[in-house]
C-alpha cells in the first residue's frame, strides 16, 4: 500500500499533540514497579493469593522471587487472608435482596533482620451484589467471580504498596 507523503505527515501531525496531552496529564502505560528490593521471599506461593502475587512480581519488576529467605532482601509475609459474604438488605417477605462481599488481606514486608519496608498493612475490598432467589446458580458464579476479581484488584495493590516501599533503616 502506497501512503504519500503528506497524508502520513499528517498523521504525525494529529498524533503528537494527543501524545503530549496524555504525556502530561501524568498517564503511563503500565510497565516494570521499581521495588526497593531485588529477591523477594513469598512462603506459601502455591495457590491463592500468594501464586498471583508471585507471578505479578516475577513479571512486572525487577525482583526475582525466591525459595529460601535466607537468599531474600524482602520477606513478605501474609498475617490475615479473609473472605466474607454479609447481607445488606431484605426483601418484605424476608428473603436476601442484597449482600456485601468483603475481601480483607493483611500483610507485612520486611528484611528478616527486624526492618520493614512495608510495615503491617490491611487492605479491604468490596463490592455489593444483588440477589434473587430465582437465579441461584448464577448468581453463585457471579460471587466466584466476583472474588476472583477482587483478588486481582487486591494484587495490584499490593504491588502499589511494594512500588511505593522504601528500604529499611540500619538498626544501630
Amino acid at each position: 500500500m502506497n501512503r504519500s507523503p503528506a497524508i502520513l505527515s499528517r498523521r504525525k501531525f494529529v498524533l503528537t499533540p494527543f501524545l503530549l496531552l496524555v504525556a502530561g496529564c501524568g498517564f503511563r502505560l503500565r510497565g516494570t514497579a521499581d521495588v526497593p528490593f531485588q529477591t523477594l521471599y513469598l512462603p506459601g506461593a502455591t495457590s491463592g493469593i500468594a501464586l498471583d502475587l508471585k507471578r505479578n512480581i516475577q513479571a512486572g519488576t525487577r525482583a526475582r522471587v525466591v525459595e529460601d529467605p535466607k537468599e531474600a532482601d524482602a520477606i513478605l509475609q501474609f498475617t490475615e487472608e479473609t473472605r466474607q459474604k454479609e447481607i445488606l438488605s431484605l426483601t418484605g417477605a424476608g428473603r436476601v435482596r442484597e449482600f456485601q462481599l468483603r475481601y480483607r488481606v493483611g500483610f507485612r514486608v520486611h528484611d528478616g533482620k527486624g526492618g520493614d519496608y512495608v510495615p503491617q498493612s490491611t487492605i479491604e475490598l468490596t463490592r455489593d451484589v444483588t440477589f434473587n432467589d430465582a437465579e441461584i446458580l448464577a448468581k453463585e458464579a457471579e460471587e466466584q467471580l466476583l472474588f476472583r476479581d477482587m483478588q486481582s484488584d487486591m494484587v495490584q495493590q499490593i504491588l502499589r504498596r511494594l512500588a511505593g516501599a522504601k528500604p529499611p533503616k540500619p538498626r544501630e
